[in-house]
């Protein structure tokens, strides 16, 4: 009462008015993180959308359609690096600023932008949040959160100043110091972020054969995928095998397979297709084997026309995408640790055993249901996307099913199918790119953090199955 009277002219009603703003967000932040997360990366999109629809943005200095802006813009803040126009010609050096800005901010990823959010606002982190990093981003103890954040942080940027460095000197030969620079920075942040953006018309194409370039975009691509709790668990354990977590193993043991069985179909599919390697000696088709299987982990860069392969190696490169990379990467898909449960699972009931295992760990049954949910759930969206496009437009079947399965796996492949949609199907894949990023991610935080204990239980009775 006394500061109402001190302030007569109101003053004190515009100081709390943003206290209330804020408290409101810090309640909302506490109670359920996962969903914070979602609503900051839905913000961030929307943001930068709005600053690549500015005339200075553009290159011909007019303002881009709203749906190019839209699409590029969820593209960068998903990592995805689907485009609707030529990125190197569109956009001027503020816009593409504004993209590498936003592939940065969405490779950190979503767990971290909630719980930065959540630390800005409340001044601490809540039990809500610290429970919401334990389990996506796998912070060994609750009190260990705020390290984690810098540790993330810190290996974010390790990492891509590493790929700096070694990228700079192969650009800088080929473009001088200037642009070599430039170069060397975009294309770090952009292949340890698994985005697949570039900025050269023509794409990797025109540095084909070029190895300074292709490998540490390969290995950026790579690492990028394995995800934060990889690296917090290599970090601390110094590489010590017998300390390794299920999570790192799995991880680890599924990629690597994922990556030689991807190069083998890959090279095969393609190796008589003129269109791709079918003129190539076998040593420059085994490499572009591996650099195409590498790249359906998320990273979305190409160094040859995805849309002039078979039908079968789209189809193949369909199931790899959708599978995509580790938990809590920058890589997309259902995660390669949702594959190695169900296969597990599988194995599991082929011998008839009660318990899931791996590596003298007994997987619990709960694990197996959120990984079914996932699973289930990214399945719906390519149906939603797959059934949307075809009623816009009329391309084949296989050549929206790959375009609808890069957007929600967010790795950026394409078969040139973006540009040719009218801006209702653009919005299609824009809202399957978001929902590709943050829809398996907040559904299994949801059901990890979330627990309800029931005190009774129903009488069982089996179906019949199968």
């Amino acid at each position: 009462m006394s500061d109402s009277r001190r302030y007569p002219d109101g003053s004190l009603l515009r100081l709390t008015v943003p206290r209330r703003i804020v408290r409101a967000v810090a309640y909302f932040v506490r109670r359920s993180p996962a969903r914070a997360s979602v609503l900051v990366f839905v913000l961030a999109a929307l943001f930068f959308s709005v600053l690549l629809r500015l005339p200075i943005a553009s290159a011909t200095g007019r303002a881009a359609a709203w749906e190019d802006a839209v699409f590029t813009a969820v593209s960068a803040i998903t990592v995805t690096g689907l485009t609707t126009v030529d990125t190197a010609t569109a956009w001027s050096p503020f816009g593409l600023v504004v993209i590498l800005i936003a592939i940065e901010i969405g490779g950190l990823g979503i767990v971290t932008l909630a719980l930065l959010l959540s630390r800005a606002v409340t001044r601490q982190l809540g039990l809500g949040s610290k429970i919401f990093a334990q389990q996506t981003i796998g912070s060994p103890e609750l009190g260990e959160v705020r390290s984690l954040l810098r540790v993330v942080v810190l290996t974010t940027l390790t990492i891509q100043g590493v790929l700096m460095v070694i990228l700079t000197p192969a650009f800088v030969v080929e473009e001088g110091w200037g642009l070599g620079l430039w170069y060397g920075l975009f294309y770090a942040v952009s292949a340890f972020n698994n985005a697949g953006f570039v900025v050269h018309v023509g794409g990797l194409t025109v540095f084909d054969g070029n190895l300074w370039i292709l490998v540490p975009v390969m290995i950026g691509v790579f690492v990028g995928s394995f995800g934060f709790p990889v690296f917090l668990n290599l970090i601390s354990t110094r590489w010590k095998f017998s300390r390794w977590t299920l999570h790192t193993k799995l991880t680890l043991l599924t990629t690597s397979i994922l990556l030689v069985a991807g190069a083998i179909a890959w090279t095969v599919f393609e190796w008589s297709n003129p269109a791709t390697i079918g003129e190539m000696n076998p040593a420059e088709k085994i490499f572009h084997g591996l650099f195409a299987s590498t790249m359906m982990r998320s990273g979305g860069f190409a160094i040859t026309d995805t849309a002039a392969s078979t039908t079968t190696t789209l189809l193949a490169s369909d199931a790899l995408m959708f599978v995509g990379g580790g938990s809590a990467s920058t890589a997309g898909g259902i995660k390669v640790t949702t594959l190695a449960v169900l296969f597990l699972a599988i194995i599991a009931e082929a011998r008839g055993t009660r318990d899931i295992t791996a590596a003298s760990r007994t997987i619990p049954n709960g694990l197996l249901r959120v990984a079914i949910s996932v699973t289930f759930l990214g399945a719906t969206l390519v149906l939603v996307a797959t059934t949307l496009i075809t009623l816009v437009s009329d391309a084949s079947l296989d050549r929206i099913l790959f375009e609808v399965i890069s957007a929600f796996a967010t790795c950026g492949l394409s078969v040139g199918l973006s540009a040719e949609l009218d801006p209702a199907g653009k919005y299609v894949l824009s809202a399957l790119m978001l929902a590709g990023r943050i829809g398996p991610i907040g559904l299994a935080a949801a059901l990890a953090v979330r627990q309800r204990n029931m005190l009774f239980t129903f009488p069982n009775e089996r179906p019949i199955v199968g």
